[in-house]
């Protein structure tokens, strides 16, 4: 997942504690001034769902003021009938919100694949097609839930069909361009705004040998005249987040074939319904979705495609 705002944007991290049952309202006063959110249990061992406390996370760009944080949580917590959480703000280095996301993680089933780093000797199960992604300065593993649910929809799709050019934008370490080009003897373009992020992707492509299939790039979006010279697609990845994805419709669009499809993620659920108007209003319906730990992923392109 790959912001698409400027070079190396900054990134500001808030983070508070309250009940699980505060998490919607929490989520919507933090929901202006954040890009993202996450939460998880406090209790490690404890399934969402259990009731106890929760730590809800959230990222973003845009510096926040930290007085504005503490008015509208303080306001939700007064709705729902708690003392307003404490709260933390912080601006995080490029290496907390950039490699420490790949750093050491563990094994990663999703359908066919399997996201690994090479620091893992265990052997690949039998029927898996291994990914080879390891900590780096580029931001590629995201949420495990978004890049799962991109692997899962992807595995899905190749049941229905195969896929001739490919671009997966905003592509991070490139693993979902990697997983493709895995599978099926075709190529990808990856880009990304950020050129270390692209020559990242470009070394990953090597090192899972697919490097003849995969051509890495920076790309500000869509405007680069790679992306549209090699345009137009019958399948993009675009794994990033729900403003940005907003933003990019109806580029996407235009540079989709006629039947073809989108793999759209780095969203939470609830950002579903102004994901999907945008693309609507380009002519691309919804054709599938996987929700895995609060996080969707959106198939979108022409209903055709699963007939």
């Amino acid at each position: 997942m790959t912001k698409l705002k400027s070079p190396r944007p900054d990134i500001w991290r808030v983070t508070l504690i309250a009940p699980e049952r505060t998490v919607p309202a929490m989520e919507l006063a933090l929901d202006a001034f954040v890009d993202s959110l996450a939460w998880s249990p406090i209790d490690p061992d404890a399934d969402p769902g259990h009731g106890g406390p929760t730590r809800i996370v959230g990222h973003t760009t845009r510096p926040p003021r930290r007085a504005d944080l503490v008015a509208a949580t303080a306001v939700a917590a007064t709705m729902v009938g708690i003392e307003p959480p404490d709260l933390t703000l912080e601006k995080l280095p490029d290496t907390d919100w950039l490699a420490a996301s790949l750093r050491s993680f563990p094994p990663i089933d999703a359908g066919r694949f399997q996201l690994r780093g090479s620091h893992i000797d265990d052997p690949v199960p039998a029927g898996r097609i291994p990914l080879i992604v390891d900590a780096g300065a580029a931001f590629g593993s995201g949420e495990h839930a978004s890049t799962k649910g991109c692997l899962l929809a992807l595995d899905l799709l190749l049941k229905h069909r195969r896929f001739t050019n490919i671009l997966d934008m905003g592509c991070g370490s490139g693993v979902l361009a990697l997983a493709l080009a895995k599978a099926q003897p075709v190529k990808a373009l990856a880009v990304d705004i950020d050129e270390q992020a692209a020559r990242i992707a470009g070394e990953n492509a090597k090192r899972n040998g697919v490097a003849s299939r995969v051509r890495a790039a920076p790309s500000n979006g869509y405007k680069s005249r790679l992306v549209h010279r090699h345009a137009p697609y019958d399948l993009v990845f675009a794994n990033i987040l729900a403003r940005p994805l907003t933003r990019m419709a109806e580029p996407l669009a235009n540079h989709l074939v006629p039947g073809g499809v989108a793999i759209l993620a780095g969203l939470l659920n609830r950002q579903e319904r102004q994901v999907l108007a945008a693309h609507r209003a380009q002519g691309l319906a919804m054709v599938g979705r996987i929700r895995l730990d609060g996080w969707s992923t959106l198939i979108v392109g022409h209903r055709r495609t699963w007939r």
